[in-house]
């Protein structure tokens, strides 16, 4: 059975948020939002272990107030994160490379996947290599140049990229190699690996699967927790 580590980048200061500390661990109804998203997969019975980069400053802070507090005995380690999501999650992958099969990317701030999630997510890249959760996009998206429509796209083929983003391991620590030896920049690891020419499977995901970015996102997460079996 392959070996699957959840790799978890919170070293983002969300300056959207404007709460004048990293929004991975502010509060969501009386828990920092990490520890509620580390839970998640805590629980997992398909993961194995979980890496979590933050920021240097906020190791310790991690450690003692989320790890240690809420008991996560799956959090294998705790790393310094890069000055940008992509740096974060190829430190980690450095670190996890040779002891998994299997690497989960899920964002910090997203605590509302569920197990069925994660699981679909595994089972597509352990068949495909690579795959990705997303949504059907809801509304029609329009392309605009300096003010005006240049063309309005078909919207069923669209989806809103979400995460996790699985990956067989060669395959995602082959992709952050390459991106860092021709410094290619990008928010989205599923993007490097389609830079290879790999095909990404896609996962349905949840609308509920929101990622939490501003204070309005705080409060619809306070409406989605009580209804969600983290």
């Amino acid at each position: 059975m392959a070996k699957v580590v959840a790799i978890i980048p919170a070293a983002g200061t969300g300056k959207r948020m404007g709460a004048g500390i990293s929004k991975q661990f502010l509060h969501l109804n009386n828990k920092p939002i990490l520890a509620h998203t580390l839970t998640v997969f805590e629980e997992c019975v398909f993961v194995d272990s979980i890496i979590v980069a933050v920021h240097p400053a906020e190791i310790e802070y991690c450690r003692k107030e989320i790890v240690e507090r809420f008991k996560l005995k799956k959090v294998t380690g705790i790393i310094e994160g890069g000055e940008e999501r992509q740096d974060s999650v190829r430190n980690a992958l450095y670190s996890a490379c040779k002891s998994y099969d299997i690497a989960v990317i899920h964002d910090s701030v997203r605590p509302f996947v569920s197990q069925l999630i994660i699981k679909r997510s595994i089972d597509a890249a352990e068949k495909n290599g690579a795959s990705v959760v997303c949504v059907p996009v809801k509304d029609t998206i329009k392309e605009v140049s300096e003010g005006y429509v240049i063309r309005t796209f078909d919207r069923k083929r669209l989806w809103a990229v979400q995460t996790p983003q699985t990956f067989k391991m060669e395959i995602i620590k082959t992709a952050h190699d390459r991106a860092l030896k021709n410094s290619i920049k990008t928010t989205d690891d599923a993007s490097l690996v389609e830079m290879m020419g790999y095909k990404v499977k896609i996962v349905e995901g949840s609308y509920d699967n929101i990622k939490i970015t501003t204070p309005e996102d705080l409060i619809i997460g306070e409406a989605i927790h009580p209804f969600t079996k983290l």
